[in-house]
């Protein structure tokens, strides 16, 4: 497998993670977001992703985009461990938890967006991130046991993770979302959260190495 990826990107970091989970070793093609005004613009990677995003996973053959269709598909065909619990109930609560930060959060304070804001793209991104936490933190407080829901990691928690840091380099205040809080402390405790983490990343700057 072959991983498109940015560091810093949170949607690449939740692949990570799922690749990391499942054992899966792979290589990694660095794309800087920042660099030559964007290498994601480029013909070449234009060619392995016509939306121009990271990240991309080419696989078993294939070539897939989305964070959350990639992590799908791992699941499909790497069931162990699991990432999506057997229960219909506690599986809709997982993929609703994910779907709320990939479509609801994310999207709203990523570099496109912020690069349109312009000046305010500071308290813009802030803004963003805080409504959506207020709403996550409510739904996690029904949901979580250890983790987002009940004591298993599962895709929910990929997506949080990647999403606490962008509020954290946003300097959101998390006095008010302890629930969050509590999960993300527990989640980066565990190994494939570590590996997969932005400042392990090949391309990861040195000043921002761990």
């Amino acid at each position: 497998p072959i991983l498109y990826s940015y560091f810093r990107s949170s949607c690449s970091w939740r692949v990570r993670i799922a690749l990391a989970l499942k054992g899966i070793a792979y290589d990694v093609v660095p794309v800087n977001l920042l660099k030559d005004g964007g290498q994601q613009f480029s013909a070449e990677f234009k060619a392995v992703n016509p939306m121009q995003q990271v990240p991309a996973l080419k696989i078993d053959g294939i070539t897939l985009s989305q964070s959350l269709a990639i992590i799908h598909y791992l699941e499909d065909t790497r069931p162990n461990p699991r990432l999506l619990p057997q229960d219909p109930k506690k599986r809709a609560e997982v993929r609703m938890i994910a779907d709320h930060i990939a479509s609801g959060i994310q999207p709203l304070q990523n570099m496109g967006t912020l690069k349109l804001i312009g000046e305010k793209k500071a308290e813009w991104a802030q803004n963003c991130i805080a409504s959506g936490f207020q709403a996550l933190e409510q739904i996690l407080q029904r949901t979580a046991g250890r983790y987002c829901v009940g004591d298993e990691v599962s895709m929910a928690d990929l997506c949080l993770v990647p999403q606490v840091a962008n509020a954290e380099r946003f300097k959101v205040d998390m006095g008010p979302y302890p629930t969050i809080t509590r999960i993300n402390k527990a989640l980066l405790e565990l190994q494939a959260f570590k590996v997969s983490h932005p400042s392990r990343q090949p391309d990861t700057p040195a000043d921002l190495r761990a």
